[in-house]
C-alpha cells in the first residue's frame, strides 16, 4: 500500500457512499506500517460520530454447515426490504496474508447487489476467528451507511468466541444430522449464542433438522446466561430453498427491540468497548517488546536455550518480560 491518503478526504469519500474509499480505508485500518496506523487512527476518530447506528451481527459454525449460503439468502433478503448490508468475513488464511478462499466467490449473487458490500479479510495470527481490526471495519462500514452489518468468522470449532465482542446479537449454525446435537451440552460457543439456527433442513434431513430443534431446545435450558442476555432462541432453516427466514428476521427484530428498550444495548457496546481498549493495549505492549532491539538479541539466546531444553519457556518469558521493564523504569 503507497503512502495513506487525507484521513479526513478518505472519511468524506466513503460517508458520500464511495465503494473505492470505503475499501482503501479498511485496508488502510489492516495495515501495520506505523504511518498507517497513525492515519487509521484520525480516520477512525473522522468517522466515530457517525457510526453506531447498524444492526451487528455475528455468525458461526463449523466448516460446511453453509454459514455462505445462509447469508447471501439473508442479507438478499434484507435488501429487498430496504437495508444496506455489508459483510466482513474472515476466511482462513496464511499468517502472511491473504485469504485462501474470499467470500465474493461463494456469495456471487449478494456480491452483485448496489447495496451490498462484501469484504473478505484473513485471519492472519489472530485466534477467536475474526481479524485484529474487525471492530474498526465495523465503524467504517457503518458510517459508510450500511446499517446491517453482519461479521462471518473463519468456521473452526469451538473456539470462535471473539466474534460475540463485537457485535450486538451471535447466530451460531449448526448442520443436523452429523453428531451437532450433541454439542448444545456444552459451554464455550454455544452459550454465547443469541439465535441458534439448525440450517439444511430440507430433504432427507428435514426431519434430522426439526429433531435438532427440539434437542437445543432442552440443552439449552441447562446453560446459565449472563444478565443481559435473554435465553437463546432456536430456528430451523432451510437457506438453500430459503425457508425460515422469516422466522429469523422476526426474532432478531424482537430481541434488537428488548436490548433496546432495556438499555441492554448500549451497555454490551459499552462493555465491548472497554474489552477493545484492553486488548489494544495488550496486543501494542507486545508488538513494543518484540520490537525493541536488545530484546531481540536476548530473545535469540533465550529461544536456543529454550529449544535445547536447558531453560522452561516460562522461566525464559520470566528473564526476557523483567529485562524489558527495568530497562523502562
Amino acid at each position: 500500500m503507497a503512502a495513506p491518503a487525507d484521513p479526513a478526504a478518505l472519511a468524506a469519500a466513503l460517508r458520500q457512499g464511495d465503494r473505492k474509499s470505503l475499501a482503501r480505508a479498511i485496508t488502510l485500518v489492516e495495515s501495520t506500517r506505523p504511518d498507517h496506523r497513525e492515519a487509521a487512527e484520525a480516520l477512525i476518530a473522522a468517522v466515530l460520530p457517525h457510526a453506531g447506528k447498524a444492526l451487528r451481527l455475528g455468525i458461526s459454525g463449523a466448516p460446511g454447515v453453509g454459514k455462505s449460503t445462509f447469508i447471501e439468502a439473508f442479507g438478499t433478503r434484507a435488501i429487498a426490504q430496504g437495508h444496506r448490508v455489508a459483510v466482513l468475513a474472515v476466511d482462513p488464511s496464511s499468517r502472511r496474508g491473504g485469504s485462501i478462499l474470499g467470500d465474493k466467490t461463494r456469495m456471487a449473487m449478494l456480491a452483485r447487489e448496489p447495496d451490498a458490500f462484501i469484504r473478505p479479510s484473513p485471519a492472519g495470527a489472530n485466534l477467536g476467528g475474526v481479524a485484529r481490526r474487525t471492530r474498526e471495519a465495523i465503524l467504517l462500514v457503518e458510517a459508510a451507511g450500511f446499517d446491517r452489518v453482519i461479521v462471518e468468522t473463519v468456521g473452526v470449532g469451538q473456539s470462535e468466541t471473539a466474534v460475540a465482542d463485537l457485535v450486538d446479537l451471535f447466530l451460531l449454525l449448526i448442520a443436523p444430522g452429523g453428531g451437532d446435537e450433541l454439542q448444545g451440552m456444552k459451554r464455550g460457543i454455544v452459550e454465547l449464542a443469541d439465535l441458534v439456527i439448525v440450517n439444511k433442513a430440507d430433504g432427507e434431513l428435514e426431519r434430522a433438522a426439526r429433531r435438532a430443534v427440539t434437542d437445543y431446545h432442552h440443552a439449552l435450558a441447562l446453560l446459565r446466561r449472563e444478565p443481559d442476555r435473554a435465553p437463546a432462541e432456536v430456528v430451523a432453516v432451510s437457506a438453500l430453498e430459503r425457508c425460515g427466514l422469516e422466522e429469523v428476521e422476526t426474532l432478531l427484530a424482537a430481541r434488537q427491540a428488548a436490548m433496546a428498550a432495556s438499555g441492554a444495548l448500549p451497555r454490551r457496546r459499552a462493555a465491548q468497548a472497554r474489552a477493545a481498549l484492553w486488548a489494544e493495549i495488550g496486543a501494542a505492549l507486545v508488538d513494543e517488546f518484540r520490537s525493541d532491539r536488545i530484546v531481540k538479541t536476548r530473545l535469540a539466546k533465550l529461544e536456543a536455550q529454550v529449544a535445547s531444553g536447558k531453560l522452561a519457556p516460562e522461566a525464559a518469558a520470566r528473564a526476557a518480560l523483567k529485562g524489558f521493564v527495568n530497562r523502562r523504569r
